[in-house]
């Protein structure tokens, strides 16, 4: 049995075993079953971010190495920065469109969340000047902090500028390059290891997240829980496996079918920084894309690529609007994309990153940063759909990038 199916059908076991322990609330076999969960996914989470930062660092350094030395790390970046435009501006204009389409939040009495508004903490709020101040401080920092902290944007930023001063230095650092590389396939082959645990972190994970979830929180805001829904899983379902043949040539089956244990454990993490080595993986193995093309695109799209994470904030924005009776300009709806698609890249180094950048997109049209409460209570089921279009993006932009640098002429 192949890991992929292997997967696959711990998902199944997972959500059912999940659904089974709900019928036996606050009871020892919940208790013990629960704790059991917690442990292996637990060990899984933690043995995909042990790796994390060691693999961003190798394969960012070995992918501009190898991209430079061939002439083509200008070509690719720039792609790959056209693909992350273009897919998170799609995105974007889908989830307005769909939230206009069916009116989400009209006719909601707001009264029903004043009292989570008012009891709700906001974390300090950033202005979009002083956002991207942040924004530099926490990526431009000693490497060595970084490396410590997980901050996976600087420690790219470091990586590019190393893969660049090797292919500078040029036969001063051949063995350098030689040791990264080394360094890079073990990487890959603890990997490998790790891959052999997924089925049953998956299994943890998704029984864990079915058991935990209170699903009757969903009455109140199952209109624009289902719109989002529906409309990320169409843009995953559609409109990217649309764009990947037209321009990547593959055939979204294939795609899938590569890709299943890449998504799989998205969306059982929410995660898509932990996902990244098995995006990786299935990008390389599966997919055929060139180590070099993967490690670059990868790593930084799981930074700046993150479709689903822009169509969520623009929707919900729009969606707060509405319950408070708001009548959004064309041009307060542009402000909100632009904002949106700036918050998407995410601030490393800020607490409660998440729900900063959310207080960005309502605070640029002048939305209370307090209604943000409103969608706390929804936020953990809906963000494992949208990691696994985050991720999906990542895997299908490495295989677009990967055929236009591959092929010298393009028809």
């Amino acid at each position: 049995m192949s890991l992929n199916t292997q997967i696959l059908i711990a998902a199944i076991l997972g959500v059912a075993f999940g659904f089974l322990l709900n019928l036996f609330p606050n009871t020892q076999f919940f208790n013990l079953s629960l704790y059991g969960l917690g442990l292996a996914s637990s060990i899984f989470i933690g043995l995909l971010k042990m790796l994390l930062i060691p693999l961003i660092f190798s394969s960012i350094v070995v992918g501009v190495s190898n991209l430079q030395a061939g002439g083509q790390l200008g070509r690719v970046w720039k792609i790959t920065l056209l693909c992350c435009v273009t897919t998170t501006t799609l995105a974007l204009i889908l989830g307005l469109s769909c939230a206009h389409l069916f009116n989400v939040g009209k006719g909601v009495d707001i009264i029903m969340f004043q009292d989570a508004m008012s009891s709700h903490q906001t974390p300090d709020t950033l202005t979009p000047s002083s956002f991207f101040t942040n924004f530099i401080q926490n990526t431009l920092i000693n490497p060595f902090k970084a490396f410590a902290e997980g901050n996976v944007l600087a420690v790219v930023v470091f990586a590019l500028l190393i893969g660049v001063a090797l292919v500078k230095g040029g036969d001063n650092f051949r063995s350098v390059r030689k040791l990264s590389l080394q360094f890079f396939d073990i990487m890959m082959l603890m990997i490998s290891w790790v891959m052999k645990l997924a089925p049953l972190g998956i299994f943890a994970l998704l029984a864990k997240l079915i058991s935990t979830e209170d699903i009757s929180v969903l009455s109140r805001l199952a209109e624009f829980a289902a719109v989002v829904t529906g409309t990320t899983i169409f843009h995953g379902a559609v409109v990217l496996p649309l764009l990947l043949w037209v321009f990547g040539k593959m055939s979204p089956v294939t795609f899938f079918k590569g890709t299943r244990a890449a998504l799989i454990t998205a969306f059982a993490t929410s995660s898509s920084s932990a996902t990244m080595p098995l995006s990786m993986k299935c990008a390389q193995e599966n997919l055929k894309v060139r180590p070099q093309t993967a490690g670059f695109v990868i790593p930084l799209g799981t930074q700046l690529n993150m479709d689903g994470t822009a169509l969520y904030e623009a929707a919900a924005a729009l969606f707060i609007a509405n319950l408070m009776g708001l009548d959004l300009s064309i041009g307060q709806q542009l402000i909100v994309c632009a904002t949106a698609m700036i918050a998407s890249l995410g601030a490393p180094g800020i607490p409660s990153a998440g729900m900063v950048t959310m207080i960005m997109v309502l605070q640029s049209v002048g939305l209370p940063a307090e209604a943000i409460a409103i969608l706390l209570p929804i936020d953990r089921l809906l963000d494992t759909v949208r990691t696994v279009v985050n991720v999906q993006g990542d895997m299908m932009i490495s295989v677009v990038v990967d055929r236009y640098t591959r092929e010298p002429q393009v028809d």
